[in-house]
């Protein structure tokens, strides 16, 4: 058995690939349009692990509420340095739901509300603002 990819419906084609490739530094690896179907399939993976993909759909007539269920779970990247990625994704906009207090993990959510977990590469000692800011929202 070979893991494939995970799959997740998004809204905004624009908005998820700037949060997913411009935030999370994930890259787009292939695209499929279906004219019949009316989708979009748009795959993203990480430079480190190419085979483990997201599955980014579009469904081009959906009117449908995905809502904020958290039986999805979330999505987990490990990254270089905690800090600065929350920053990055601070200044694009996005609200850091569950702060890095411990400079180990954090949690911010996609534009479809899908919980994304960073985890640090190793520890980074707690440093401020991050270590004093309290938790916003759900993730």
């Amino acid at each position: 058995m070979k893991y494939l990819h995970t799959m997740v419906r998004v809204r905004d084609v624009a908005a998820s690939l700037r949060f997913y490739c411009e935030g999370l530094g994930l890259r787009e690896t292939r695209r499929m349009e279906n004219e019949a179907g009316r989708f979009t399939l748009i795959f993203l993976a990480a430079d480190e692990s190419p085979d483990a993909e997201i599955e980014l759909t579009w469904n081009w007539d959906a009117d449908e509420d995905y809502g904020s269920a958290r039986n999805f779970g979330h999505l987990a990247f490990r990254v270089a340095d905690i800090y600065a990625t929350c920053q990055h994704l601070l200044d694009m906009g996005y609200t850091i739901n569950r702060p890095p207090r411990d400079g180990h993990m954090a949690f911010v959510r996609s534009p479809d509300l899908i919980s994304v977990e960073l985890l640090q590469d190793g520890h980074l000692p707690p440093q401020e603002p991050w270590a004093s800011m309290p938790n916003t929202g759900a993730w």
